[in-house]
């Protein structure tokens, strides 16, 4: 490796080091990807979908059903619209999330997992041994 001084030349896996070393050094604020949006949901047993919105809440995201659809398309009104179904959602790194959700087919509260990739989210939870999850789209 030969000493480099200012305004030598550097060659191109050198200067790739340097600015890859130069860019880390400015703190740079890096975009996590979010849960916070609107989200489409998968269908459930019926067939249903529904928009999720999930914004912040103290210091966690809550998820609060803004509408429902029936297999059709078609808007239906269910007991969940308006209600918060997910709550205390908060950062595992990486663009998954924790928290907690309601499963109306259960009539159960279970832990949840939320994996955000893009503009798509896995939304896993688990009743005892079972887990079963759903991916959704966002929507705005």
């Amino acid at each position: 490796v030969r000493a480099c001084r200012f305004g030598s030349t550097l060659r191109g896996v050198e200067m790739r080091f340097v600015l890859t070393v130069l860019i880390s050094m400015m703190g740079l604020p890096v975009i996590a990807e979010t849960a916070a949006g609107t989200w489409l949901t998968g269908p459930d047993k019926k067939g249903q979908v529904g928009h999720v919105r999930l914004a912040p809440c103290g210091a966690a995201l809550c998820g609060t059903v803004l509408k429902a659809f029936d297999k059709t398309g078609r808007e239906v009104v269910t007991p969940n619209v308006g209600k918060q179904v997910i709550w205390n959602v908060k950062p595992a790194g990486s663009g998954a999330y924790v928290g907690r959700m309601h499963v109306s087919a259960l009539k159960a509260d279970v832990d949840g997992t939320f994996k955000v990739a893009g503009r798509v989210m896995t939304v896993r939870g688990c009743f005892g041994p079972v887990c079963q999850s759903q991916r959704w789209q966002k929507i705005d």
